[in-house]
Order: C-alpha cells, then structure tokens, then sequence
C-alpha cells in the first residue's frame, strides 16, 4: 500500500480546514500567488503596449507561475520525503491548503441557514462572499441559483481538480494547479483590461479543468442519482467550456434550472438556462445540493483511498 497522502489531506482539510487564526498569523499560498500576479499585471500590463506584446507578457506571467511555485512545491515534497517513513504525512499537511471542501461547505451553508430563516438580506450578503455578481437585487430565488452554481462551479476548482492534480503530479501538480486557477480569476477575464494579458493563463486554466471538469460532472450524476441527460445537452451552453459540466448535471440532478440572465456590475449578461425545472430555488434546494456536493466528496475519499491501496 502506499502513502495516502491525497486521503489523509481531503480528511484534514475536512476537518479544520484552513483556520482562521492560521489565515490571520501566515495568511494563504493563494494570497502569495495574488500578489506575484498583481504585481507583474501592474508592471506589464501597460495599454500603451501593443495586444501581443501584452499577450506575451501574460504568456511570461504564466511560466513564471509555473517555474517558482512548481519549483518551491517540489523542494518541499523532496524536503518532506528526507524525513523518512513519515515524511509523506508531512506532505500529506503540506497539501491540505490546496483543497476547499470545508471551505465551501460552510460558506454556502450560510446562504441555506440565511434563507431557511427568511433572511433574504442575510442570503444576498452570504452569497456575495462566494460569486461576483450582483446580488443586492436578487429574490430568494436568485440568491439560491447563485449559491448552487457556485456550489457546483467551485467543486471542480477547489476540490475535484487540486485532487486530480496531487494524484497525478504530487505537490507540484496541485500548487501549479492552484497557482494558474488564481490567475485565471484575477486576469482570465475578457473585457479589454485583461484580454491579451490574460489570455495565457484562461487557456492554461481550460486545459487543466478539462479532464476533472467532466469526472466531476459525472460524479455528480453518480452521487445525485440523474442528471446525465441535462449534462450532455446544456454542458456547452456555459460560456467556460468546463464550468459547464458541473453546473449542468447538478441542475440535473435537483431538477431545476440555473444559470440565465445575470448581472454584474450593473450590466445585464443575457446568458441561456441550463436544466429543464420550471419552479423557482430555494432553501430546500440548496440543502439537496449540498447534500450532492457532500457525497462527492466523500466518494473523492474513496477514490483516493483505493488509489493508495492498489499503489
């Protein structure tokens, strides 16, 4: 049997998860890699500069991304194995910050708490902690859709594909991983800021969800018992050519319909439904997604689990 270094740090993470007088005293990894991409996108990102030369200097963040964090994460594995027969839990807590699960349980349980209790104002400040659109003028309708395709979204980022990266690349391949994720939410964006400049790690970020993107969705067919037709037909109706799979076998599997328009800073994104539920979300629902998103996780345990054995 092997060291199970990805099950030991899905349960650890689990259980404390990133506490926050740990965030208070030391901060987070993802907040090093915040301020290495700030500070590069303030250097080179210039509108004087021509649109390849911005695309080139993005393409430079994205190495650089790639060389110092690939890099640290690899000395600390070689550091963690010089420790000898327990050096692999070393690595196991090491990896513990890659992963959300705790994380996003608690943050969406809010919103279902806010609107279980009526308290849509409570609901909306909840959920604008976890999506980036405008939530001050969203019923309890709205405020429940955005908090499950949240849910579904970040299952993939935080904690189906940092998984999927440790499992194959070690520390190395999650902080990577969770380095160019960090990058695509900071510059991956389309508006004329950020097009060229963060064109290179949108596209390094689509080619690393691309696998545990659809694992994730099919696990949630798995776990939610249905949803696979509405994850074939609406998966490539999310403008994100991953986001999608998630989003799509969770409204499958509750029944409803997410996504649709949206607003974000005051500007209405006409964007389609995905799912075939006529009836509005609410409180309920979030409690049943949460409840899919739980049994996911713990079948990820069970994959690591197995994985471990038969190494």
């Amino acid at each position: 049997m092997a060291e199970p270094v990805a099950l030991v740090a899905l349960a650890v993470e689990a259980a404390v998860g990133w506490p926050a007088g740990v965030y208070a005293r030391i901060g987070h990894p993802v907040g090093a890699f915040a301020a290495i991409i700030s500070g590069c996108e303030t250097r080179w990102n210039q509108p004087s500069w021509s649109f390849a030369a911005r695309r080139i200097a993005g393409v430079v963040v994205v190495l650089l991304l790639i060389v110092l964090v690939g890099g640290g994460a690899f000395a600390l594995q070689r550091a963690s194995a010089m420790l000898g027969g327990w050096g692999w839990l070393a690595c196991a807590l090491l990896a513990v910050p890659g992963l959300a699960q705790r994380s996003l349980l608690d943050h969406v349980r809010a919103v279902q708490v806010a609107l279980a209790n009526r308290d849509l104002a409570a609901g909306r400040g909840a959920v604008a902690m976890i999506v980036g659109r405008d939530t001050q003028k969203l019923d309890t309708a709205g405020v429940a859709r955005a908090a499950i395709e949240s849910l579904a979204e970040s299952f993939c980022d935080g904690v189906a594909a940092p998984l999927f990266w440790l499992l194959v690349g070690g520390l190395p391949g999650l902080w990577v991983y969770k380095a160019i994720n960090t990058a695509d939410s900071l510059i991956g964006h389309r508006e004329p800021r950020w097009r060229a400049f963060g064109w290179a790690a949108a596209r390094t970020d689509d080619v690393l969800n691309l696998i545990p993107a659809r694992l994730a969705g099919a696990l949630f067919c798995l776990v939610g018992a249905g949803g696979w037709r509405i994850m074939w037909r609406d998966a490539g109706k999310h403008a994100s050519p991953n986001a999608g799979w998630t989003e799509a076998a969770m409204a499958g599997a509750l029944g409803l319909s997410l996504a649709g328009p949206i607003a974000y800073d005051n500007v209405v994104a006409v964007k389609p439904w995905i799912g075939d539920g006529s009836r509005d979300a609410d409180a309920r629902d979030i409690r049943r997604a949460l409840g899919v998103y739980v049994r996911a996780c713990l079948a990820l345990w069970l994959v690591a689990g197995i994985i471990a054995w038969r190494l």
